[in-house]
């Protein structure tokens, strides 16, 4: 769904999650009820598609989340490889046991990004910056879209 659409879609009122997707890491973000900031929520170690699912509902309802932004991480030069087909799977299977509005946000760079800035400005150890990088990078991601969303 295109954000455009994807706004329309949603409540006037409530939070969005944002998921840096990999398969064995589900980087979490979610964003304040009037959608001006995303926050790094965690990190859910993926073990079964039924936990990521209890997991993800445990949070839309503990946050009052109105829909979902998902990561895609295309190649630069746009193309869209395996890890983004996995990630639209992973989507679609979320979309059918989880009725919210879903989008895919652009995310080339963002776990580079997200990296380069924990070892240059907060000078994060290589350990520790492994245990925030996912959900840093779904929260720099959901930021992303929501700036976005903003100018639309």
């Amino acid at each position: 769904m295109e954000l455009k659409e994807f706004k329309q879609n949603l409540k006037p009122y409530g939070a969005l999650i944002g998921f840096d997707f990999g398969t064995k890491r589900l980087g979490v973000a979610v964003s304040d009820m009037m959608r001006m900031v995303a926050t790094s929520y965690k990190i859910i170690e993926r073990t079964s598609f039924q936990k990521d699912v209890e997991e993800i509902r445990r949070i839309i309802k503990e946050k009052e989340v109105c829909g979902i932004v998902y990561g895609l991480p295309k190649q630069m030069n746009g193309t869209e490889g395996e890890t983004a087909e996995q990630t639209r799977k992973f989507a679609l299977k979320i979309a059918g046991e989880i009725d919210l509005p879903y989008a895919f946000w652009d995310e080339r760079l963002s776990s580079k990004a997200v990296e380069s800035f924990l070892i240059n400005e907060v000078d994060l150890s290589r350990t520790k910056r492994k245990k925030v990088l996912d959900a840093s990078a779904a929260a720099y991601i959901l930021q992303g879209a929501l700036d976005a969303m903003q100018r639309i």
